[in-house]
């Protein structure tokens, strides 16, 4: 059973492995769903820990149908992540009509296959309109894997849907839930769909009161999050997790 952990910072990274995470996603900006984290954060995971670490290249937020110039970021920071020692690569790539931009995804698999490194199609494919047609387009291109909740807000949810797509895709790409799962409901996740491998995130609030000197001063947009306060990874919950795992 392998636990991934969505992370967002070189702490995160060292929090979950020493937790017993077995595989970590590094990203930025998780409150929009993970951007593609900085090189210097990668290269600092990377020299605290020993387990796969598998970047996210998502050039922004707000859906997966990028411009031109967006699209080449992406190629860049993917060349630059796999050159300073990503493990894989984690991208989704549409049409504006939800379809899988076929061309797209295969410029960034065989970017990452050239590297001898993973390619992991994000949960991009819960929107897409057809999971089977979209499963079949990312087997053929050579997709290592696919994070989905099963087209649902949480994998609690869309388990029955899960279930049809690991029968689906028969061994020929992993199927790796991910999507609301805690300690709460891990157990009865696992054991609904029957899966090897879960991703989730286990972050916990703590306080920075270096920006409390003029509380007039907000640096975030319209809707203003307190500047006291960020999320880093629970150790505690993702060793709790862990521990579960193994008697499954």
């Amino acid at each position: 059973m392998i636990l991934e952990i969505c992370c967002a910072s070189a702490d995160d990274v060292r929090i979950a492995a020493a937790a017993g995470a077995q595989r970590v996603e590094l990203n930025s900006d998780l409150f929009h769903g993970g951007l593609t984290p900085t090189v210097g954060a990668l290269r600092v995971a990377k020299q605290e820990t020993d387990i796969p670490v598998i970047t996210m290249v998502r050039p922004r937020e707000g859906g997966f149908c990028y411009t031109e110039l967006e699209f080449r970021t992406a190629v860049e920071d993917a060349k630059l992540l796999l050159e300073n020692g990503a493990d894989g690569l984690v991208f989704g790539f549409l049409h504006e009509d939800g379809t899988v931009d076929v061309e797209r995804t295969r410029i960034l698999t065989q970017l990452a296959k050239s590297a001898g490194k993973e390619a992991v199609f994000h949960r991009a494919i819960d929107v897409v309109p057809d999971w089977r047609a979209a499963l079949d387009v990312l087997i053929e291109l050579g997709i290592d894997r696919v994070l989905t909740s099963g087209q649902e807000a949480e994998v609690s949810w869309g388990a029955a849907t899960i279930r049809e797509m690991i029968d689906y895709a028969a061994g020929r790409i992993q199927i790796l839930p991910g999507g609301g799962i805690k300690l709460r409901n891990v157990e009865k996740v696992v054991r609904e769909i029957g899966c090897d491998q879960v991703h989730m995130s286990a972050g916990r609030s703590c306080v920075d009161s270096s920006a409390m000197g003029n509380r007039a001063i907000h640096f975030g947009g319209c809707i203003y999050p307190p500047e006291d306060v960020y999320r880093m990874t629970d150790g505690d919950h993702v060793g709790a997790v862990a521990e579960l795992l193994k008697g499954i």
